[in-house]
């Protein structure tokens, strides 16, 4: 949830860091901090609370000519203990000599922190993270050198942590640690870098080397740098290089990342699907997955694990493996399959859905469908991610660097590769020729029509329009049918993820069930109106919206020639229902996007969340 970056070479290493900090912004924003050494014995500490957290540091060490060749940073979104400076990072030991910066959560901490007071270290916050220092401190009294006590320290760690330890009194030194929350060393000329992930990196260098669980880097002066386990055994890990670039994580002129990514959806859509389409055979070819294929076209049941948006997307991807392959699809909150005795027969495969591939739920999720026999599959967004590396075969998105924290891109990329599995499962299970053909050309025209949309939505500006409308509302309702309900819950949830308003998705034929009740004069409900075989019992819904006062908002398929509402946005026929999804989805963003900037709220930075969820 949290970020972190750590510097360690021959420029000043404040503006570095603080550069870094504001690339990870999207971890957490509600406080930030930096250490700065400079060979000498003592350390510069200086953390601010608020969104303005990282400029305020930024004019302290410019008013006070911070000077520095090594230091460490953090982006704090809050666990552990109020918004404050005393519990923003890096937190420190009695002495003050170490500073620790870290991501992620120390589940044995009141354990931990009960003993250390028992011993007479006194705690100044209330986070898990302090923990950490004073157990390092503890080690070094009892004889241990810096870089040991960080070593014994971890191994007393329960939970999950990505951390970086600096001391006052070892000049030109910083350790990390990794389990379960991602660090990435990147490797430049006489520097070595560390962040949780490598948008820190990039402007700097593209050579970077991926931490696993259970590791240890010491980085030195000169880029010197050395990998080993928990249990001191030596690691020789491999430079990777990274085809990220400084200008996907800039604003390129948008007021804000989220209207970037949306408005970006027409390539990524292009990406994710090049060279995996065979419009002569009807085939879905997926590299990912190859020399597995009979283990995925084997599975006599599927468990997709996911959370939030990616559980939306899964909703989707299940109901098209059912309608193509005929094979029994159940989709699970990843939280909540790790606490429930799930049948899992022999041939189940488990597919992880995750943008960022380090959700830790989903991660856990999926070590313990292996360890139940589970075979299993991730459709992730990050390369070299733990999800990936995990499940070790799937299909990545190639939805670019997302950094608004509601998901946008990568949510239709995964419904795009969804497409791909369903279909390929398929052709496996005696889908024909035909059917195989009209999927792949809905696919293939896919991404023209999404730009069609987001060029004409945009000229029109008729969702603004609406927001500006809709913006005092208190409430809001998203219904949908069959593969339009998991699209009505994710516009819901990105109108509450944003703009702060409470929305609900139902299913259309549920509404008669109990919702109906809630429905008043003027409730605004936005109505899924596809040009499919339900068409007509859509109709009746909105008949049933309007007869008991609604303000009717439908999204409709272009070719429709009536469609009785109070407010109408057309949308280009997809020519499949998972086509149908992904141009549905468009305008319900664009929707929460412009109520939330009219309601005055940031939509890249939504209070309490955070882009990458790395804590239970």
């Amino acid at each position: 949830m949290c970020g972190v970056v750590g510097y360690i070479g021959e420029k000043q290493a404040w503006p570095i860091i603080l550069d870094g900090q504001k690339r990870l912004e999207y971890r957490g924003y509600d406080s930030a901090g930096i250490a700065i050494g400079d060979g000498g014995l003592e350390l510069r500490k200086i953390r601010a609370v608020g969104k303005t957290a990282i400029a305020q540091i930024r004019a302290i060490a410019e008013e006070e000519k911070l000077k520095g060749t090594y230091g460490i940073g953090h982006n704090r979104w809050a666990t552990h203990g109020g918004k404050t400076e005393e519990n923003a990072h890096p937190h420190a030991d009695c002495t003050n000599e170490i500073q620790v910066v870290h991501n992620g959560q120390v589940e044995n901490c009141v354990a931990l922190k009960k003993a250390l007071e028992g011993a007479g270290h006194v705690f100044t916050s209330e986070t898990d993270t302090e923990v950490i220092a004073h157990l390092i401190e503890s080690y070094m009294v009892a004889g241990a050198n810096f870089v040991e006590a960080v070593r014994e320290t971890v191994k007393q760690l329960r939970g999950t942590f990505g951390i970086v330890v600096m001391h006052s009194q070892i000049p030109n030194t910083l350790v990390a640690a990794r389990f379960g929350s991602p660090l990435v060393l990147g490797i430049g000329e006489s520097e070595v870098f560390v962040a949780s992930d490598a948008s820190p990196i990039v402007a700097h260098t593209k050579e970077v080397i991926y931490m696993e669980d259970g590791e240890m880097a010491v980085l030195g002066a000169r880029g010197s740098y050395r990998i080993s386990t928990f249990e001191n055994v030596q690691v020789a890990r491999s430079v990777e290089r990274i085809n990220l670039t400084v200008d996907e994580i800039q604003k390129s002129g948008f007021p804000h990342f989220m209207l970037k990514e949306i408005n970006e959806q027409d390539k990524v859509l292009r990406d994710t699907l090049a060279g995996r389409l065979d419009s002569y055979d009807g085939l879905a070819i997926l590299g990912g997955i190859r020399n597995h294929e009979a283990v995925l076209a084997g599975a006599t049941n599927i468990i997709i694990l996911a959370c939030g948006t990616a559980y939306h997307a899964g909703l989707v991807g299940a109901k098209m493996i059912e309608d193509l392959a005929r094979i029994p699809v159940r989709v699970m909150f990843a939280s909540e399959f790790r606490y429930s005795n799930v049948a899992m027969p022999e041939g189940t495969v488990v597919v992880a859905i995750s943008q960022s591939g380090e959700t830790y739920d989903t991660l856990e999720a999926v070590r313990e469908a292996k360890r139940r026999g589970a075979q299993a599959f991730g459709i992730v967004n990050v390369v070299g991610s733990s999800i990936a590396r995990e499940c070790k075969r799937g299909v990545y998105t190639h939805a670019g660097f997302e950094i608004g924290v509601a998901s946008t891109k990568a949510f239709v990329c995964q419904l795009a590769v969804m497409a791909e599995i369903a279909l390929y499962l398929g052709r496996a299970c005696g889908l024909s020729l035909a059917e195989g053909q009209r999927i792949v050309a809905a696919l293939m025209s896919l991404p023209h029509k999404v730009e069609k949309l987001l060029q004409g939505l945009a000229a029109s500006k008729k969702v603004e329009d609406l927001a500006a409308f809709l913006k005092d509302t208190r409430g809001m309702f998203y219904i949908g049918r069959d593969y339009m309900y998991p699209i009505a819950l994710e516009g819901a949830l990105k109108l509450k993820e944003i703009a702060y308003v409470h929305a609900e998705g139902y299913a259309a034929g549920e509404l008669k069930h109990g919702p109906l009740a809630l429905i008043e004069k003027d409730t605004p409900c936005v109505v899924l109106c596809p040009s499919d075989s339900l068409l007509e019992k859509t109709r009746l819904t909105i008949r049933q919206l309007k007869a008991n006062g609604a303000q009717v908002i439908v999204i409709s398929s272009e070719d429709l020639q009536e469609v009785p509402e109070f407010f109408e946005v057309r949308i280009p026929s997809g020519g499949s229902p998972v086509t149908d999804a992904i141009l549905a989805t468009i305008p319900l963003q664009l929707l929460a996007y412009h109520m939330a900037v009219k309601r005055g709220h940031d939509p890249d930075m939504p209070r309490n969340l955070a882009k990458s969820v790395t804590v239970e």
